[in-house]
């Protein structure tokens, strides 16, 4: 009995540069490494060392004086026309129940569109600051949204992160800045 020719074919070698899993990998590295060259340009000139003076006004009318919060506080600046601020305004929202956020909209129209904006997306409003013309982005230095700014009870910041973040390493930040 002769062997079948069928049976004793073999696939043929693929090259390892066509191979799924290596073009996954590659797709990869060529993100993180663009992620990588633009994140400084992200950053811009952002302030280090004390937070500037910070006395505003909520949407919804109410007074903030970040020199009188005295304990760990987030500074979230972000847009309503930014798909990552988008993503991220659960977390931000979760992270105002246990610590004090400032939520400045920069450059995202006026008071009442954000009124609706927050309405029609379950924000709390009381947080909310506009920065209509995005000169409180200008003050911290930020180039993107969103910008986050952790800044501890003395009023000195801490963390800075400009571009995506997960709530986990905004509260572990914050924890931190506690410390």
């Amino acid at each position: 009995m002769e062997p079948s020719s069928e049976n004793s074919s073999s696939s043929p070698k693929i090259p390892l540069w066509k191979k799924g899993w290596f073009k996954n990998l590659v797709t990869v590295l060529i993100f993180v490494l663009v992620y990588l060259s633009i994140r400084p340009f992200m950053q811009g000139d952002v302030v280090q060392g004390s937070v500037p003076p910070l006395q505003i006004q909520t949407i919804t009318g109410e007074q903030i004086d970040l020199k009188a919060i005295n304990q760990p506080t987030l500074i979230h600046i972000w847009a309503t026309w930014c798909p990552i601020c988008g993503v991220s305004k659960g977390g931000i929202e979760s992270i105002a129940e246990d610590y004090p956020v400032i939520n400045i909209a920069t450059q995202s129209g006026d008071d009442e569109q954000l009124l609706s904006y927050a309405q029609q997306n379950e924000m709390k409003p009381q947080i909310i600051v506009n920065d209509l013309d995005g000169q409180i982005l200008k003050r911290f230095g930020a180039k993107a949204v969103p910008a986050d700014f952790i800044i501890d009870a003395n009023g000195e910041i801490q963390f800075v992160e400009v571009g995506f973040t997960t709530e986990f390493g905004l509260r572990l930040r914050l924890w931190w800045a506690g410390l």
